[in-house]
């Protein structure tokens, strides 16, 4: 369930623009993350998205219907102080990646992880990051030059597109899948598909749990919201 931060306690939600980037003023007052910082964005199209989360709000303000806000907070307090972190856990996730570990034997799922997800890796090694693949359980090593390739890559993006790609990873456990996202090379909901390749067919086995599937798909809904700060970009 829900859970509410506040009553709803504006009636206005506008934009304003100043050297500063583009705030959201909620009655004229400048919106501000939980430290107090001005909620301040450069991208006029990320200031759309959260100032229309706010408008969207009810009587009670419920943070988890707001990603993009949620996101771009964690990318003004967080992200800067912690940008290496951030960077050597890509990495850490290009060692173990989800589409590197595939199923033992000769099932239908490995071959629908090989038909799905080969192309995807195949795509990555054409942008210099070649990752192998395994049946075992047992972790594999990768190619160094692969994983300092993804490191190159998280260094290049500004602090919220960093914030989005490591958060795309963990949603995904791919930073294979997230980098395919923030390339345009997938959609958002397509690669939270592809992500969940192991779940859907265990589901169409032996059916899916009710809250399970309410879980699955407010998290597909969060993605495809954060996605849209990729479009404008």
């Amino acid at each position: 369930m829900s859970q509410a931060l506040n009553r709803r306690f504006y009636k206005e939600v506008n934009i304003s623009e100043s050297n500063d980037g583009y705030q959201i003023l909620l009655d004229g007052r400048v919106l501000k993350t939980p430290g107090k910082l001005p909620l301040n964005t450069m991208q006029k199209h990320v200031a759309h998205l959260i100032a229309k989360e706010w408008a969207a709000q009810d009587d009670l303000i419920r943070p988890d219907t707001m990603p993009v806000t949620r996101l771009v907070n964690v990318t003004l307090e967080l992200t800067p102080k912690n940008r290496d972190k951030l960077i050597d856990e890509a990495k850490a996730y290009g060692r173990t990646d989800l589409l590197c570990y595939r199923a033992e034997g000769r099932s239908d799922l490995v071959q629908r992880q090989t038909d799905l997800w080969d192309p995807i890796l195949e795509w990555s090694q054409s942008r210099g990051i070649a990752l192998k693949t395994t049946q075992s359980i047992s972790a594999i090593e990768q190619d160094p030059m692969a994983i300092e390739a993804i490191g190159q890559y998280a260094s290049s993006k500004s602090d919220l597109e960093l914030t989005l790609f490591i958060h795309l990873t963990a949603v995904y456990g791919s930073v294979i899948l997230a980098l395919a996202v923030m390339e345009r090379h997938l959609a958002g909901s397509r690669a939270f598909e592809l992500s969940r390749l192991d779940a859907l067919y265990q589901i169409e086995k032996w059916g899916e749990d009710e809250e399970a599937a309410e879980n699955a798909a407010g998290l597909k809904a969060e993605v495809v919201a954060l996605c849209n700060i990729l479009e404008g970009a």
